[in-house]
């Protein structure tokens, strides 16, 4: 048994979702004079590679400590959409189920491709990690629920569409943007696609049954689209928490993990080690201008 980190690196560069608390880090006792380094960490749990707990939005759900390990170990379907979906996209169960089997109970891990927009790759755009991703409608979340998935996992930064959050009035110019996107495709005003209804649907209308997420994946993820996999999430025993930083690994055996890094080893690597598919970017890209022509 092997182990695929699925987790971005975490450091102070790291960006929180906007407006949350970064990670602040000093040194409160060094070798000379104290024997030993010391740090004192302040940072707001949804930074880096994180799980959204069900007391995040939902106010009688679960803390984080109340997660049981069955539920966050389990068999998951790894999903790619950089083949179809560029700036400001949404994607649907019908995108999923053409590329990988999803069962029943599964987690399902949501390839955007938008990784590769994250502060630790070459091609690190922060406003498109965190701004101009794609993301699902109610369709996807109804789909989600008839199929009870464990929880969600993506590689940006939020299982929301970035305009379907406060991000639409935090960041006009590129709500204007994404507003000739929708009108283009979906023959709708951004407002009238995204109303009220369903603000941030994946948060306030998935969180009370019990179907949460993870945000910020990353690592080596491009080694895992497109098939199944087992898949843990490991967060800290969080008493009261109401979302927290972890670790996401993809679990193998010893074969798959061989024919795994004998595929990372055709790809170039991150500053940090990780597989850099590039053809993604590439993919995307074109989307993307295709969407903004």
């Amino acid at each position: 048994m092997k182990f695929i980190d699925l987790t971005i690196p975490l450091g102070v560069a790291t960006p929180p979702w906007p407006t949350y608390e970064p990670l602040q880090l000093k040194y409160f006792k060094r070798l000379a004079p104290n024997g030993a380094n010391g740090q004192l960490l302040t940072h707001s749990n949804h930074l880096g590679t994180h799980l959204d707990g069900e007391i995040h939005f939902h106010t009688p759900g679960k803390d984080i400590a109340s997660l049981d390990m069955d539920f966050l170990v389990n068999e998951a379907a790894v999903v790619d959409f950089s083949d179809v979906c560029g700036d400001y996209d949404v994607y649907t169960s019908k995108m999923v189920e053409e590329r990988v089997e999803v069962r029943q109970g599964d987690i399902l891990i949501i390839h955007t491709g938008y990784h590769h927009f994250g502060w630790d790759m070459p091609t690190a755009n922060e406003i498109r990690y965190m701004v101009m991703h794609p993301g699902p409608d109610r369709e996807f979340a109804e789909w989600a629920k008839a199929k009870k998935l464990r929880w969600i996992g993506v590689d940006c930064g939020s299982a929301d569409h970035p305009m379907n959050t406060i991000i639409r009035d935090w960041m006009p110019r590129q709500a204007r943007q994404a507003e000739k996107v929708f009108k283009k495709k979906f023959g709708k005003p951004l407002a009238e696609y995204f109303d009220d209804t369903k603000y941030q649907l994946m948060h306030l209308e998935m969180f009370p049954y019990g179907i949460i997420h993870a945000e910020c994946l990353g690592g080596d993820i491009d080694l895992l689209v497109n098939s199944r996999v087992q898949v843990g999430f490991f967060p800290w025993r969080f008493v009261d928490g109401e979302s927290s930083i972890g670790r996401c690994v993809a679990i193998v055996d010893d074969q798959r993990y061989e024919a795994l890094m004998a595929k990372k080893a055709t790809l170039p690597k991150t500053k940090f080690g990780d597989a850099n598919d590039t053809k993604h970017v590439e993919s995307i890209n074109k989307l993307s201008q295709a969407n903004l022509a």
